[in-house]
């Protein structure tokens, strides 16, 4: 069903469409630049390669100027520079103390390991290895042992070291510390 003012409405569609103001910026190379490929040099438009010339004759104050009015223009919060060469005070009270120690450091982590072991005490040094490292059943300990050297523990005190030297020697291992 055609309505009689139809076509009056077409009308007025179509010079709508006639009288619209044409769009201000059209899409051209400068608004979108093409894409770069490897090793080829990075076009910038026009607008931007101006800004940078511009920018380039300021001096420093007048860097600093623009630096505090971009701040102020785009609300950005105001973060501390902080240069290269600063070092935070307790490090530097650290190398201080350094300086006076002497040359050598005392020692106070060890690392015990399992170097190789007497073949007629195997299953000695294998259930001793069971019951020294938490968690590991007699297949784990008997594999841990056949893939000598191993380290037994890491990080222990030198007490802890000595003893469980002292344990796989007795069973039949022979134990580094280092």
């Amino acid at each position: 069903m055609i309505v009689a003012g139809s076509a009056s409405m077409v009308g007025m569609v179509r010079s709508f469409r006639l009288q619209r103001a044409p769009c201000s910026r059209s899409l051209t190379s400068d608004v979108i630049p093409p894409p770069t490929f490897e090793g080829e040099e990075k076009k910038y438009p026009a607008k931007i390669q101006k800004l940078v010339d511009e920018i380039t004759e300021l001096t420093l104050v007048e860097v600093a100027d623009l630096n505090e009015l971009l701040k102020k223009t785009l609300k950005l919060p105001d973060v501390p520079a902080m240069s290269f060469s600063a070092m935070p005070a307790g490090k530097a009270a650290e190398d201080e103390d350094a300086d006076d120690a002497p040359a050598q450091q005392v020692k106070s982590t060890f690392i015990v390991r399992l170097v190789k072991f007497d073949d007629t005490k195997k299953v000695a040094v294998i259930k001793e290895i069971k019951s020294l490292i938490e968690g590991m059943n007699l297949v784990q300990a008997k594999k841990f042992v056949e893939s000598v050297p191993q380290v037994v523990r890491s990080d222990v005190s030198k007490e802890d070291a000595e003893k469980l030297k002292e344990a796989l020697t007795a069973a039949g291992g022979t134990v580094e510390i280092e």
